[in-house]
């Protein structure tokens, strides 16, 4: 008698990541989505019982009651049921959370885990199932309960004395807010001081190279102030002052590559090559890891798992790293010993590989026709890290020339690159993208001095923290781990404490106010070094050498005692704004209303009672204006007004208080209808596009805005393709290869 074909049900996050596992196990095996977590803390309560060791209390998140049905019903028709959400303890803690609300017996629910989602590796992961390590349950669960804590005892104090039900405390993104703010301290209080170098332009035969002065009269140069500066210019130029070349050195120096990426290297590069945000590009990794979709092959995880400390790589995929650098580039470029990478500290958690691809010969290149931009760009970065960490060192030539001029002497050097080796395909930070070139120089040599360049200087203030060195300097302090760094960094910018300025991070006056007050009362939750405990303390119950409920115990009977002190001693605060009332020129505080919502009030209130809103970034919002509009209902003037949401036009009719959007044209009339303008329009991720203003009766779109003028080789319209490089007028007929430089408007 034939064996009864089982029945597997495979759970994961996320249905981009159950499409790519479908194609690795095959139709016999039924994938379903819980679309993340699917329980959590009750609302508008606690969650947990402090006389009973702190035990926790979940329910179902409400949008998820259908899903958790499905899976339920699904599971109960299985012989067997695979928990396969990622490889982390967030990912432990939603399998934990699926199997309690599945109503299966035990021996039928097995935990898998993968590093990367390749047929090996999910096959490998079915073969060597575990049970739920409840280790990492409790370690996350530990983390979400001192998260919750902090939240709902620090909160209600500080709307009470900062008047502000929109305020919260995080106890990472707090400790975040205060190094952000410790900067902008810092900056403030920065004195420029002064000081000069002097460089010469000096000619070898036709060949012209510059030099910068190192020393003088045997010191060490240190020039204070123009003065100074002006008289070894005089000296230098005395027109009896030969320049000879005193000495010359070289020397050859080996540039080994870096490790693959971990999660916050990956972001910290990510950020300055190609200016992705911390959030950007875990979102654009998490859709490599889960699967793309590449033609025949369908759904591929392209990278292992994005949310690492580690640097370790796997023997096969060495192997696989080996075999390409040696078949591409040759035998030369692959190194006599593997090249291996230290664990940087010991909370490394070296379950996890580095980030890397998942298949070596997948090369950007070949697979760029399947991927947008930004996840090209972000695959080859990752790509090209990796084999470039397993390649030879490269070789320079380095050479520094001395040249003496009386009491001075100047320095000047080149480089050279002999053996690129794993530059070839990977330039790092330190790479000079541009070899440094000097003439060929003897010792005895006499140069002929073309100009000497006095340069005045001022020393810089620390710059302020982008959201890549925010990582680094988070990393540092041992504060947050991979899977929190850019929640941590979203958070703080989406409650308004910070803004971005040019790219950096700026605490914005409710931040500046809001971290001093929790320094001042809170000292233990703002201390880096508390902070950086408190995470190796969750390491340690990962590893069963904490009890958890211990680790809150311990945490919380000082904590409660500390949140009651605030709220006797802490004095009431006035946000105030940099805005001065309209009405009396008194300074305008934040405020939040009861519904939420921020808007600005006199600092004079109750004598003056002006309001002005604010919009969803925290900037005053426009006041009215008088417009020539008639409300198309009543007939009664329209004025203009803005809102979270942009301009629109409400009706002074009292009884009426009609509104419509202001919709913005191109004055282009639509190719396709003739009968409606092309407009601005956005989409729901915020992007700008064009379509007619006749939608839905007319479905012209475009990405780019078009123009009054139409292609002179096929006559359809003309759009506007703006890039950095290029700005150009091009036919939006696809077919059409027309196109033509921009006049400057």
């Amino acid at each position: 008698m034939a064996k009864k074909k089982e029945n597997i049900l495979v759970i994961v996050e996320s249905p981009a990541k159950s499409k790519t596992i479908k194609k690795i196990l095959g139709a016999s095996y039924d994938i379903e989505a819980s679309y993340g977590h699917i329980r959590d803390f009750p609302q508008k309560v606690l969650g947990f019982d402090v006389q009973n060791d702190f035990m926790p209390t979940f329910e179902v998140i409400p949008e998820k009651k259908a899903i958790v049905k499905k899976l339920n019903d699904m599971a109960k028709k299985a012989d067997k049921v695979y928990l396969a959400s990622d490889p982390d303890r967030e990912g432990e803690a939603i399998a934990w959370h699926v199997r309690q609300v599945i109503d299966v017996p035990d021996d039928k629910v097995f935990r898998i885990e993968f590093n990367e989602i390749t047929p090996k590796a999910v096959t490998y992961a079915v073969n060597h199932s575990r049970q739920i390590d409840m280790k990492r349950v409790k370690a996350q669960q530990t983390r979400q309960i001192l998260d919750r804590l902090v939240g709902y005892k620090i909160s209600p104090v500080l709307w009470e004395k900062m008047h502000n039900y929109h305020l919260s405390a995080g106890r990472v993104q707090s400790v975040a807010l205060k190094m952000i703010c410790e900067r902008e301290d810092e900056i403030k209080a920065f004195t420029p001081v002064e000081y000069w170098s002097v460089s010469a332009d000096l000619m070898k035969d036709k060949s012209k190279f510059t030099a910068e002065l190192s020393k003088y009269k045997n010191l060490k140069v240190d020039i204070k102030n123009e003065k100074e500066a002006s008289e070894i210019v005089d000296y230098l130029k005395d027109k009896d002052r030969e320049y000879k070349v005193s000495k010359i050195t070289n020397r050859s120096t080996q540039r080994k590559p870096t490790a693959p990426f971990i999660t916050s290297t990956l972001q910290r590069e990510a950020s300055n090559k190609l200016g992705y945000g911390v959030s950007k590009t875990m979102q654009i990794a998490q859709k490599l890891y889960e699967g793309i979709d590449i033609g025949s092959d369908g759904p591929v995880g392209l990278i292992t798992y994005m949310r690492t400390d580690s640097t370790r790589i796997s023997e096969d995929a060495q192997a696989a790293a080996k075999d390409f650098i040696i078949n591409n580039y040759g035998e030369e470029y692959y190194p006599k010993t593997p090249n291996n990478y230290v664990k940087k500290s010991k909370n490394v958690q070296d379950a996890h590989e580095a980030i890397r691809p998942s298949y070596v010969d997948k090369t950007p290149e070949s697979i760029k026709s399947y991927l947008n931009s930004e996840q090209y760009h972000l695959y080859k970065l990752i790509w090209s890290k990796f084999v470039a960490s397993q390649m030879e060192n490269a070789a320079v030539k380095n050479t520094t020339v001395d040249i003496e001029a009386g009491d001075c002497l100047f320095k000047s050097g080149a480089s050279k690159v002999v053996f690129d080796g794993y530059l070839k395909i990977y330039k790092d930070d330190e790479t000079d993208e541009n070899e440094v070139k000097i003439p060929d120089l003897k010792e005895g040599d006499c140069l002929k001095l073309k100009e000497v360049l006095p340069k005045q200087h001022f020393t810089s203030p620390p710059p302020r923290y982008t959201e890549a060195s925010l990582v680094k300097a988070l990393e540092e302090h041992g504060i947050g781990r991979p899977s929190t760094y850019a929640p941590i960094i979203s958070k703080i910018q989406q409650k308004n404490y910070v803004e971005k300025v040019e790219k950096a991070l700026a605490p914005t006056v409710l931040g500046m106010t809001l971290s001093g007050q929790l320094s001042k009362y809170f000292k233990d939750i703002m201390n880096y070094e508390f902070t950086a405990n408190m995470e190796s303390k969750l390491d340690d119950i990962a590893e069963d050498k904490l009890k958890w409920n211990e680790v809150i115990k311990e945490f919380y009977t000082p904590f409660v005692v500390t949140v009651q002190e605030a709220k006797k001693n802490m004095q009431k605060v006035l946000i105030e704004s940099d805005t001065l009332c309209p009405n009396c020129g008194s300074k305008m505080v934040v405020r939040t209303s009861r519904y939420g919502t921020q808007f600005l009030g006199c600092s004079k209130y109750p004598e003056c009672k002006t309001m002005l809103p604010l919009n969803k970034d925290g900037k005053v919002m426009p006041q009215s204006e008088t417009t020539d509009e008639k409300c198309e209902k009543c007939n009664s003037p329209m004025i203009q007004k803005t809102g979270p949401y942009g301009p629109y036009l409400e009706c002074t009719n009292d009884a009426c208080k009609h509104r419509k959007r202001i919709i913005k044209s191109t004055g282009v009339k639509c190719p396709k209808c003739s009968k409606g303008e092309i407009v601005f329009k956005k989409s729901k991720y915020g992007k700008v596009f064009f379509a007619c203003s006749q939608y839905p009766d007319c479905d012209f779109v475009s990405w780019y805005e078009p123009v009054n003028e139409k292609c002179p080789e096929c006559g359809s319209i003309l759009v506007k393709k703006i890039t950095k490089k290029s700005k150009k007028l091009s036919c939006s007929n696809k077919d059409c290869s027309f196109s033509k430089e921009m006049e400057e408007e």
